[in-house]
């Protein structure tokens, strides 16, 4: 026999433990029948003990007596016959008098008796009577075993005994299970479909962004170069060479006349576009730059790499006036805002950190993702956000980073998401497909793959980058197929023609 250290055999019995209990994990207890019945009596005498014993019950007469000793209340009750139906008498208020300072007479007293309509509906409500319990219990109650023992009945409020749970009478609804909560009904978005296809570099198209004017928009791609396109036409207006490796990211600045751009070749480079130069660089990153954003109010810039660590530049004096180090494997996404945690990383060891622009530290960090997060999206109303990952995207709350809901379906290595004000988020995959989604609910309205460009392989559909205009009413995707497609809304669809294939789902809400 193989001799083993003692930490050898630990570990072999923890993963056997580990891999008996593994199905069970993060599922819920199952409910026992008994141990429930037993909290909804104590709940039912506890809250409800004094209330229960308020409504005087009448039976079907079969003989006429006096008040039934065995109440302690002293309510009028008569012994019903067998079969027929049990009826409850609704009493009206108690007297009194019709304005402050009267004196309660037989003259001044209001009393109120209560409608046949209310009477009855108060009726339906009530729990059923003593002597149907009795009739259909076969064992013996709380009730009766306190009388057998010699205890009095007052000693727990009248008709209240397990046999109340049991039996079968109206429960109060706030006794019965909640139920899981379901999806509400998604708000209604128009289909969109493609409307033109730009084609004119020779590489994937890797980013993409739109200037604040709404005029035109600039890509970077695989071939070196960022082009410059008119929004209008496609047409292609400027080509700016300078790069000497794959171009990962580009944005425009709405400050100054400047277009901010990052690669695989290490450099963040600043363009003035009155003249079509490189006028700063940013030098400090020790390996491929993924992303980049500048911050909405002061002159800052953001990039991420692929060293593991994001950085705030000074846009004029190009300091390096922070390095947000803390991931542990490549930071591909970044995002800025002007509130705080201003800024937001999604990184390939996992995880998502909102950092203090002013310290330079993490202000939380989210480890809820099984897989890379490549995609980080800011809803621009809502103080929320949206991460994407191969496992699924999620929606988060501002400032702590709480969960708000799973977005799943989209199966795929998801590399980017936008959002407009109108509540349609779109996830492009490695894979080509996109998904539209209802930001609210995270109802999947929409899904689209596009045929690639003729000569492309088909292997060659994925979609880099995506991002609606100034205007949210066309959407710009940078694909693999080296081209730039564009879509809009269908404007002649209508609820009618396509109305949202919605069932109430349960919603999961697991915090994995």
């Amino acid at each position: 026999v193989q001799k083993h250290s003692v930490h050898t055999l630990v570990f072999r019995s923890l993963k056997r433990t580990h891999d008996m209990f593994v199905a069970d994990n993060a599922k819920p207890i199952p409910l026992d029948e008994e141990s429930h019945k037993v909290k909804m009596a104590v709940k039912l005498r506890t809250e409800y003990g004094l209330v229960l014993h308020m409504p005087s019950l009448k039976e079907n007469l079969r003989e006429k007596g006096g008040p039934n000793t065995g109440d302690p209340y002293g309510h009028k009750q008569y012994s019903g016959s067998q079969g027929q139906e049990l009826e409850y008498m609704i009493t009206g208020t108690h007297p009194y008098p019709p304005g402050p300072g009267v004196a309660l007479t037989a003259d001044t007293k209001v009393q109120r008796m209560p409608s046949e309509s209310a009477a009855q509906s108060l009726a339906v409500a009530l729990p059923a009577s003593q002597s149907r319990l009795d009739a259909n219990r076969t064992a013996a109650g709380v009730g009766d075993i306190y009388r057998h023992a010699g205890i009095s009945e007052r000693s727990q409020p009248p008709g209240m005994s397990v046999a109340m749970v049991e039996a079968g009478g109206n429960k109060n609804s706030a006794l019965m299970a909640k139920k899981a909560p379901t999806m509400p009904k998604p708000q209604w978005h128009p289909p969109w479909k493609l409307y033109r296809v730009i084609s004119g570099h020779l590489g994937w198209v890797r980013c993409i962004a739109v200037e604040p004017g709404n005029q035109w928009f600039v890509t970077g791609s695989a071939d070196r170069t960022i082009k410059i396109w008119d929004l209008a036409s496609g047409k292609l207006k400027l080509s700016l060479t300078g790069h000497i490796s794959t171009v990962r990211g580009v944005i425009v600045s709405a400050r100054s006349p400047y277009l901010f751009s990052c690669g695989e070749d290490k450099q963040v480079k600043c363009w003035d576009l009155e003249y079509n130069k490189v006028i700063r660089h940013y030098h400090g990153h020790l390996s491929a730059v993924y992303g980049l954003d500048l911050h909405p109010t002061i002159d800052v810039l953001v990039t991420c790499s692929r060293d593991s660590t994001a950085r705030i530049w000074d846009v004029r004096t190009k300091a390096s006036v922070h390095t947000l180090s803390g991931h542990t494997n490549a930071v591909a996404t970044v995002k800025c805002q002007a509130a705080e945690p201003q800024i937001i990383t999604g990184s390939h060891d996992t995880t998502i950190r909102l950092w203090d622009l002013v310290a330079g530290k993490t202000r939380v960090t989210l480890t809820n993702h099984k897989k890379s997060v490549r995609a980080v999206v800011l809803h621009p109303r809502h103080y929320t956000f949206a991460s994407g990952s191969p496992d699924n995207i999620k929606q988060w709350k501002f400032p702590d980073g709480n969960f708000i809901q799973n977005l799943s379906g989209h199966n795929a290595i998801i590399n980017t998401l936008a959002v407009n004000s109108d509540g349609v988020l779109v996830s492009g995959a490695d894979n080509g497909t996109m998904h539209l989604w209802d930001w609210r609910t995270g109802y999947n309205f929409q899904r689209v793959h596009a045929a690639v460009q003729p000569g492309s392989l088909d292997s060659e559909s994925g979609i880099f980058a995506c991002v609606f205009d100034q205007s949210e009413s066309r959407l710009l995707t940078a694909e693999a197929d080296k081209t730039i497609k564009v879509y809009k809304e269908d404007d002649t669809a209508t609820e009618e023609t396509h109305p949202v294939s919605w069932k109430p789902e349960i919603i999961k809400r697991k915090r994995f």
